[in-house]
């Protein structure tokens, strides 16, 4: 079971959520865009995570807070030297940087102490670390290809059964994944009969073909869209769960 999602899922505060799912065996791994990495970020940090972005684009300040670019690239550089990927670097990082009243609040920093894999897909130029002075594009390259890797090896498993959920990413986690989805193919898995569900408050293009119909095509399994607002989809899908359960 695949978590992929973007950075509103986090901002949401709906990582306890998805720690929770992990915990009783609904989550495999999670993979997320830059932005969502960012805020969790922030909430181990500092436990809360927003900026008003009208308010300080005028004069040049968005998305230059020191700690979040420092630390963010920080991260980056130590995955380049110990040869890891980004989500595990971020995590690591974390989880050694976070308030002890935000840890339990951090998907990173659980996921990690968990064993749980994160991965991270970074864009170059789409995130606020990237305009920081710390940036090594050569470390940013290294890690998250490490995770794209990485994220191949777990879509593999889908093979006859398996679970990709995509949660409020319109391009980013749909573009991965259906890469993913023709490089496990294309070395020799046939990668058949799995279920795919796409949430989101408004369904956008390339999630419904990406997620829900393309990686289908003649392969049986079957794809969902579901629309409604994170903070009140993702309980209520944890909520069935859990009531299952019992």
């Amino acid at each position: 079971i695949l978590w992929g999602f973007g950075g509103h899922v986090i901002k949401c505060g709906l990582a306890p959520v998805l720690l929770d799912l992990m915990r009783r065996g609904y989550a495999t791994s999670f993979s997320m865009n830059g932005s969502g990495a960012i805020h969790d970020l922030e909430i181990a940090l500092a436990g809360y995570t927003s900026e008003d972005v009208d308010a300080v684009l005028p004069d040049g300040s968005f998305g230059s807070a020191e700690e979040t670019g420092r630390e963010f690239n920080m991260a980056l550089i130590a995955a380049r030297q110990d040869g890891i990927g980004a989500g595990e670097a971020l995590g690591r990082h974390a989880e050694k940087l976070a308030h002890p009243r935000f840890a339990s609040s951090s998907l990173l920093v659980q996921a990690y102490r968990a064993s749980t894999p994160v991965t991270v897909h970074i864009a170059v130029g789409t995130d606020t670390p990237h305009t920081h002075p710390a940036t090594d594009a050569a470390a940013l390259g290294q890690a998250t290809h490490h995770d794209f890797r990485l994220f191949c090896s777990l879509v593999e498993e889908l093979h006859e059964g398996g679970v990709y959920l995509n949660a409020g990413s319109a391009v980013v986690m749909p573009e991965v994944f259906l890469k993913a989805v023709s490089t496990v193919r294309n070395l020799g898995c046939p990668l058949k009969e799995f279920t795919t569900v796409n949430f989101d408050f408004l369904q956008h293009y390339r999630p419904k073909v990406n997620v829900v119909e393309r990686p289908h095509a003649r392969a049986g399994g079957k794809g969902y869209s579901l629309t409604g607002h994170h903070e009140l989809m993702l309980p209520l899908l944890a909520a069935a769960l859990i009531e299952r359960e019992s």
